[in-house]
C-alpha cells in the first residue's frame, strides 16, 4: 500500500480563514483523477500546527469519507501524551496509518526521540510512519535510533525523509532493506531515491502538479527511465519555485489557485504572496505544460 507518490493535500479555507469542507471533498477526488497512489492529511502542506484538534478531526473524517485511495495522517504534536491523544482519535476514524514527526518546539536528544516513538508505538494500535523534516523540526532523526525503533515496533512501519540527502536516504534502504518503507520527502530526490530502492514520495508539488507526479511514478515502474528523467527535471522546475524560492504554503496555494483550484489564503500569520512572485509562479507552471 505505502508505494507510488502521496499527496501532502492542502488545507483550503474559506475567507473567515475557516476549513471549506466542499472545496476539500472535490480536492480528494481531484487528486484521486490525476492518478496519484493515496493522500496524507494533517502534513505540513495542511497547515496542521495552524489547526485545532478539532479541526484536525474533521479535516481526516472528511478525507476518509470521501477517499477511495489510501490515507496517511499526521499526528505530529509536541508532547507524548498529545501525539497519542492524536493518533488515538484518528485511527478511530479509519485511517490506514500515521505520521509522526519530532516535537519541533524543544529539540529532542537521540534518546528522548527514542523514548518518544516507542511510548507512542506502544500506545497505538496501529501503524506508523516516522516523519523526518529538519526543514522544520529543526533535527534529523538519527538513523540509528530508527533502526532500532524498528527493530524493536513491528507497527514502525517506514520513514517518510524530507532531508534531501540522497546519502542518507541510500543508506537507510541499505540499513532496512524492504521490510521497511522509505519514502521520499522532497520532489527534486524523487526519480534518484527510487531508483536507489525507495518505495514512493510524499512530496508538496503533487498539490501542484498531481499529474506530473503520477506520470512520473509510472514511466519509473515501466522502466522507462529516459521519460522518467525527463518529468523529474521538470517536476525539478516546479519544486524549486514553488516550495524552494517562496514561503512554502503561500506559494501552493497560489500555484493551485493559479490552476483554478481556489483552495482559499494560508491561515495567518502566513500571506498571500506578492503580485510578481504569481507571476513567476504563473510562468514556472506554462514551462511545464500546467497551464
Amino acid at each position: 500500500m505505502l508505494r507510488g507518490v502521496f499527496v501532502p493535500h492542502v488545507t483550503p479555507f474559506d475567507e473567515r480563514e475557516e476549513v471549506n469542507e466542499e472545496l476539500l471533498r472535490w480536492l480528494v477526488h481531484r487528486f484521486e483523477e490525476a492518478g496519484l497512489n493515496g493522500l496524507v492529511s494533517l502534513g505540513s502542506n495542511g497547515e496542521f500546527p495552524y489547526l485545532s484538534f478539532e479541526e484536525k478531526i474533521d479535516v481526516v473524517r472528511i478525507v476518509r469519507e470521501e477517499s477511495s485511495l489510501p490515507v496517511i495522517a499526521g499526528a505530529t504534536e509536541n508532547s507524548t501524551k498529545e501525539t497519542i491523544r492524536l493518533g488515538k482519535a484518528l485511527l478511530d476514524l479509519g485511517v490506514d496509518v500515521l505520521l509522526i514527526g519530532p516535537p519541533y518546539y524543544f529539540k529532542p536528544s537521540p534518546e528522548e526521540l527514542y523514548t518518544h516513538y516507542s511510548r507512542i508505538a506502544d500506545s497505538l494500535d496501529g501503524r506508523i510512519l516516522l516523519y523526518n523534516v529538519p526543514k522544520f523540526a529543526g533535527i534529523n532523526i538519527p538513523l540509528d535510533v530508527i533502526e532500532r525503533l524498528a527493530e524493536e515496533h513491528s507497527n514502525i512501519v517506514g520513514v517518510k525523509d524530507s532531508s534531501a540527502n540522497m546519502g542518507r536516504i541510500t543508506e537507510l534502504v541499505r540499513r532496512m532493506g524492504d521490510k521497511f518503507t522509505v519514502l521520499a520527502g522532497t520532489a527534486d530526490v524523487m526519480y534518484p531515491s527510487w531508483v536507489m530502492g525507495a518505495h514512493g514520495a510524499i512530496v508538496a508539488v503533487a498539490n501542484v502538479v498531481p499529474e506530473l507526479c503520477a506520470e512520473l511514478y509510472g514511466a519509473y515502474t515501466e522502466g522507462n527511465h529516459d521519460k522518467a528523467r525527463e518529468l523529474q527535471l521538470k517536476v525539478n522546475l516546479v519544486n524549486e519555485v514553488v516550495v524552494k524560492k517562496y514561503s512554502q504554503i503561500s506559494a501552493i496555494k497560489a500555484a493551485m489557485g493559479l490552476r483554478g483550484w481556489n483552495v482559499g489564503r494560508p491561515r495567518l500569520p502566513s500571506r498571500p504572496l506578492e503580485k510578481e512572485a504569481v507571476e513567476d509562479i504563473k510562468k514556472t507552471l506554462a514551462e511545464v505544460g500546467a497551464l
